[in-house]
């Protein structure tokens, strides 16, 4: 996996409840246009492992994304699936004195003759994940 950390201006359980509900995920995902809620989830409804969505990306990439890990405030997993390649993030949070540092890990992963392209879009990837997570905290505050 490959990762990096972004301080946020807020308490942790301020910043995990902004990152993991998916509904908030178009504010501060770069690549998301929008997200389709599946199992008949809505905003509001308690964000537990297992909730699934499908991510409506800019390129027309549509991955099935499922919560794999809720340890509200502490930890939250994701992975999602597209086609050959398969995703994963997890992100921790710890308490710091001007309000919390998220560590994302990312990484992809892809089947058969793709394989080294999972290597490819894991490097690549760490770059606009962390913008995204600095974005993220803008939105909510930078201490």
């Amino acid at each position: 996996m490959a990762g990096g950390s972004v301080g946020f201006g807020v308490p942790p359980e301020r910043a995990y409840d902004f990152l993991v509900d998916p509904t908030q995920r178009p504010r501060w995902q770069s690549s998301l246009r929008a997200v389709e809620l599946l199992d008949g989830w809505r905003p509001g409804d308690p964000v537990e492992a297992g909730l699934r969505w499908v991510d409506v990306t800019w390129p027309g990439l549509r991955p099935r994304m499922t919560l794999t890990e809720a340890e509200r405030p502490e930890r939250w997993s994701e992975s999602g699936v597209w086609r050959a390649f398969s995703a994963d993030l997890t992100l921790t949070f710890a308490a710091t004195p001007f309000g919390c540092r998220v560590h994302a890990d990312f990484e992809v992963r892809a089947a058969g003759v793709w394989a080294p392209l999972g290597r490819v879009a894991t490097a690549a990837g760490v770059r606009p994940v962390l913008a995204d997570l600095r974005r993220a905290a803008r939105d909510l505050g930078v201490g």
